[in-house]
């Protein structure tokens, strides 16, 4: 297993580490201090039924106090209310800035989490051990931490970097394929983005949830995580090429809260995606030929249709949700574009027509 040193300011700020257990935990009980701090591990209710028991375990041989907070599953469990009950358990337990929160599960843990370190007495240290393949490709990597406000995405967050990613590969084949092909959504984009090496892999092996091999679910992983990495040292905090990472989200965002969260944030990434793809094709930047693949590479997985969900889809609703998204500047809209695969830009110039044809078109 390798592991990658993730770096800030040209300085390297935490480690990503790939296991196949939780037993390796202890080997950075040290580098940690664990013996010296009070140590929170928070999670969701399903992923704390599978899995809290083994880390409080670790936990509890080097720790000198150990806690857990379990609020329910759920993107909806990501708002500040949450937030706010995590901070009554911390301060009613005493911990102070020397001590450790431990992000157990997937993407919405680990943002809730990490902005709720990244806050309590203006910041405590914190460690994400993602349990989903998005979590582990994407979200548990780069330092954004943050909750949902009234059901607008993320809007409420802060960058916040972890001490630690550990990475129990394992727990990927306990994921149910709705969770899976979620995380592909994530997959897919980065390849997109910057290695069209990477997507020709993809598109060369089997990556369906019941065909893929231990070895190539670790490979997947570890190139998504290769990606992530160079984006965000050059650009940790998004004022200019980390923005690339939102292929797919605008509209994937806009649809999310259409649906009232009712789909996966990676089956709306993976819808985003298409559009995306579409509009570029519609401006001249790739060819209807690059589209088809990336449309088929997509519809390997059961991707989820909106009029499966609700008798008449409100493309202007859609739209409109995409003004109120952190990635609207002023009247304009902040949308990654395709020149190509591996070749992903900022555009400026989406207008509210190539949504809609491309909707129309696509969904």
């Amino acid at each position: 297993m390798n592991e990658l040193t993730v770096l800030y300011d040209g300085k390297p700020s935490y480690n990503i580490t790939y296991k196949n257990d939780f037993n390796a935990l202890s080997e950075y009980a040290e580098s940690l201090n664990l013996s010296e701090r009070k140590v929170m591990v928070i999670s969701d209710s399903k992923v704390a039924s599978l899995y809290m028991d083994a880390i409080l375990c670790v936990m509890k041989e080097y720790s000198p106090y150990v806690s857990s907070f379990v609020f329910p599953e759920g993107e909806q469990s990501k708002n500040l209310d949450v937030v706010r009950d995590a901070y009554t358990r911390l301060i009613e337990e005493k911990f102070d800035r020397r001590d450790l929160i431990v992000a157990l599960g997937g993407g919405v843990t680990g943002d809730m989490a990490g902005f709720t370190a990244a806050t309590y007495l203006r910041g405590i240290d914190f460690i994400q051990i993602p349990t989903t393949l998005l979590s582990m490709v994407d979200s548990s990597i780069g330092g954004k931490t943050g909750v949902d406000f009234d059901s607008y995405k993320n809007m409420v967050g802060a960058f916040y970097m972890p001490r630690l990613v550990y990475m129990n590969l394992s727990v990927l084949r306990s994921l149910d394929e709705r969770q899976y092909v979620s995380g592909m959504g994530e997959v897919i984009k980065s390849a997109l983005l910057k290695d069209a090496d990477f997507y020709d892999w993809l598109g060369s092996h089997n990556i369906t949830f019941d065909k893929i091999s231990d070895e190539d679910l670790y490979t997947m992983v570890y190139r998504c995580n290769l990606i992530k990495k160079a984006v965000v040292e050059n650009d940790p905090t998004e004022k200019g090429e980390r923005a690339l990472l939102n292929l797919g989200h605008t509209l994937g965002h806009a649809i999310e809260k259409y649906m009232n969260f009712k789909l996966l944030h990676g089956e709306c990434v993976c819808i985003g995606c298409i559009l995306a793809a579409y509009i570029s094709m519609k401006k001249g930047f790739i060819d209807e030929t690059v589209f088809n693949n990336i449309k088929d590479i997509f519809n390997r997985f059961s991707l989820p249709v909106l009029s499966d969900y609700t008798d008449n889809v409100d493309l202007d609703k859609i739209i409109s949700y995409t003004k109120n998204d952190k990635k609207a500047v002023g009247n304009s809209i902040k949308f990654i574009l395709l020149k190509g695969i591996g070749e992903a830009f900022i555009s400026m110039d989406v207008t509210d027509d190539d949504m809609r044809n491309a909707m129309e078109n696509c969904l």
